[in-house]
Order: C-alpha cells, then structure tokens, then sequence
C-alpha cells in the first residue's frame, strides 16, 4: 500500500522517519513529504492551504490504486482535503494528534508571523499537554529541524465539496487528549471534531505523550500507525 505521510507544521517530510521506517519494513511503500514552501532555499510567499493539499493530491494522482494518506497536527487539515478531492482514492486517513478541518475553518489564525512566514514560537505559546516529553533536548531537537510554515497554510479557509468524505475510514492516534474526553466532545457537537463526529467509521487510539509524538515516542508511534493502516 501506498502511505502519503504529510508532515505538522514546522515539519518536513525527513520527521517522518521512524514511521517511514516501520511503514516500509512491513511492505508499504512510504512517500513522507516535505510540503511547498518548506524545502531549503523556497519560499514561504504565495503557499496557502490550497498549495499543499494540492501537492498531496497530485501525489495520489501519480500512484496506482488506493492510498492511506497520514497528517500530524496541521497536517491533519490537509490530508483531509485531500480525502475531499479523492475520495475514491483514500482507502483510510490517519490523524496524528489532528482531525480533519471543516468547510470554512482555518488550522491557526493566531501564532506569532514573521512576514510571509510562522516560525516556530516559544514554547510559552504552547498547553502543558503539547509539550509532554520535550524536555530540554527533546525541545531543542525540535527547534533544529524546525522550518518556518508559509503564512497562508494556517490562515487560509478550508474548502470542501464533496461529502463522499465521509465514508472515508478514519483512525485518530490522540496523544494529548484522552478517548473519552474525544467522544465526548464528538457526541456533544464541539465545533472542533465536527467533522469527525459525521465520518461514519472512526477508530481512536491512545498514545498518551505530548503532540509530538514522533520526537517523544518514535517507535510506539510507529507501531501505532503500521497498526493502523494494516488492520
């Protein structure tokens, strides 16, 4: 199977790399992207949401068959607009610590912007729950490989039109936020999961560490996700 992993924000594709690893020695083949406007030397002018989910579904469009497409934290907003586009392409969509995003929303309007640009903020700006297990050099390893995300993927609207992406399976891996706080919300309405409260087949799994799991936790994130795009 072919898995599409889309990256969060301040990430490229190379943050990928336990889960690439695990992916490809159980036989799929990974394709971890380092989205427009965050590869060295580009940059960050012009890129909207709209630029990166259309570089994911290009990507769908260039593979045979079904693929599993996988977003960390705002790359949850883009891996389902993709599932919006294909629909009949995406056999499941995993979120890392995400959900999908609604028509009409934006992934974060409010962090701090340098010109065309958001570079990673202090981690002031972050709940306690986000910065689980970054200690000091976990942090650190954070704000090295950290690139600055284009302006225009956290501010610009979603757009959907194709509801068939409903019927698109979904597993949420949560890592700062319990199960059954999750479905409570999702039963209740909360504006935040309202798309993922209509999807008609969700699973949720738990990874309790902080919302970089891949930096915290690599190798049960790893198994986490092999176990989520095999079963």
């Amino acid at each position: 199977m072919d898995i599409i992993l889309i990256p969060g924000f301040w990430l490229t594709g190379d943050s990928w790399a336990p889960v690439t690893r695990a992916l490809e020695a159980a036989g799929h083949t990974a394709h971890p992207l380092t989205l427009p406007g965050k590869g060295a030397g580009e940059s960050p002018a012009g890129i909207g949401l709209r630029t990166h989910i259309d570089a994911v579904t290009a990507l769908i469009d260039s593979l045979d068959g079904e693929v599993v497409v996988i977003g960390h934290s705002g790359g949850g907003a883009i891996a389902y607009g993709a599932v919006d586009a294909r629909p009949d392409r995406v056999a499941k969509v995993v979120y890392v610590d995400s959900g999908p995003l609604a028509d009409g929303g934006v992934i974060n309007d409010a962090l701090p912007v340098k010109g065309d640009s958001i570079p990673l903020p202090d981690p002031s700006v972050f709940e306690a729950a986000e910065l689980d297990g970054l200690d000091g050099d976990r942090w650190q390893l954070l704000a090295d490989i950290a690139v600055p995300e284009p302006l225009g993927v956290a501010t610009e609207q979603q757009r959907l039109s194709d509801e068939r992406r409903y019927d698109v399976p979904a597993v949420v891996i949560t890592s700062t936020m319990p199960e059954p706080l999750l479905r409570q919300f999702m039963e209740g309405g909360h504006p935040y999961v309202a798309e993922l409260a209509r999807a008609r087949d969700v699973q949720i799994v738990e990874l309790p560490t902080g919302h970089w799991p891949q930096l915290t936790k690599p190798d049960e994130l790893a198994a986490a996700v092999v176990d989520a795009v095999t079963r």
